[in-house]
């Protein structure tokens, strides 16, 4: 499968294209980054400190993409958005692990999912993934009298909070439920905020250092507390997830999906 990546200098591209390097069955075939990068016109697989691919990298998104049987996106909000829409004008595959997204964005990338094959997850972690299978179970099992609180950590660069897998997590406590995640979710403290209503899913966001990801839902009742936990150690978790996506992909019909068609959950 030929792959393209666009954000190729950033720490995740970087990380995708050795993903890239040692996987069977992959090559890449196009790498951009944005105009202005010091990394424009430099060999993809030297920067990313693997053999030279002879794929430079360019400004040039659209040629980028358009050499490629699928895109791997980690870059911005309004970025990702862009290049869905390049991806489907020219008919190639896509996969998806930027998070952040607005309602209006949403809905610009599933209205490209319409034409294309879109992986979108806000972890691509295999261990995240059947976490938040863990999280929809137990929260189904236990009575609403236990209190649902979302944990996550973060390197001090991460833009945006909470993170999206810890509110994709939220989401997956809430399935559990038969809410609405946006009914019951209080993202942030401050003040005299009274007790804490009854249902309610809360959200803490810690920041700092160089922190990969550390995610912990607990459920918390009178006399116990339940708390289920991942910690990743290395971006590569992401890319290894990301590329097992993009070979999923091939063959797939228009369509938004996610890790949990990619694992069977």
């Amino acid at each position: 499968m030929k792959v393209a990546i666009v954000g190729a200098a950033g720490r995740m591209g970087q990380m995708l294209i050795r993903e890239i390097a040692r996987t069977e069955g992959c090559s890449l075939a196009g790498a951009s980054e944005a105009a202005g990068s010091k990394a424009i016109g430099r060999d993809a697989g030297e920067l990313a400190g693997v053999a030279a691919t002879g794929v430079k990298i360019t400004a040039d998104s659209a040629a980028a993409i358009g050499a490629a049987e699928v895109v791997i996106d980690f870059t911005v909000p309004a970025a990702a958005v862009a290049h869905a829409g390049i991806a489907a004008d020219k008919g190639v595959s896509m996969v998806i692990g930027t998070t952040g997204l607005d309602a209006r964005q949403t809905a610009a990338v599933h209205d490209c999912a319409r034409r294309i094959p879109i992986l979108w997850a806000a972890n691509m972690s295999m261990g995240i993934n059947i976490l938040m299978a863990l999280v929809e179970k137990t929260a189904s099992l236990l009575d609403p009298g236990y209190d649902i609180e979302v944990l996550e950590m973060h390197h001090r660069h991460k833009i945006d909070a909470p993170s999206g897998t810890a509110l994709a997590l939220g989401r997956a406590a809430a399935a559990g439920r038969k809410v609405r995640l946006e009914d019951v979710w209080r993202k942030s403290r401050d003040g005299h905020t009274g007790a804490r209503p009854a249902g309610e899913i809360g959200f803490a966001t810690l920041r700092g250092g160089e922190e990969v990801g550390v995610h912990t839902v607990m459920f918390a009742a009178a006399g116990e507390r339940l708390e289920l936990s991942h910690r990743a150690f290395s971006r590569e978790t992401y890319a290894s997830g990301a590329v097992r996506s993009a070979l999923w992909l091939t063959g797939k019909k228009p369509g938004l999906y996610g890790m949990k068609d990619v694992l069977g959950l």
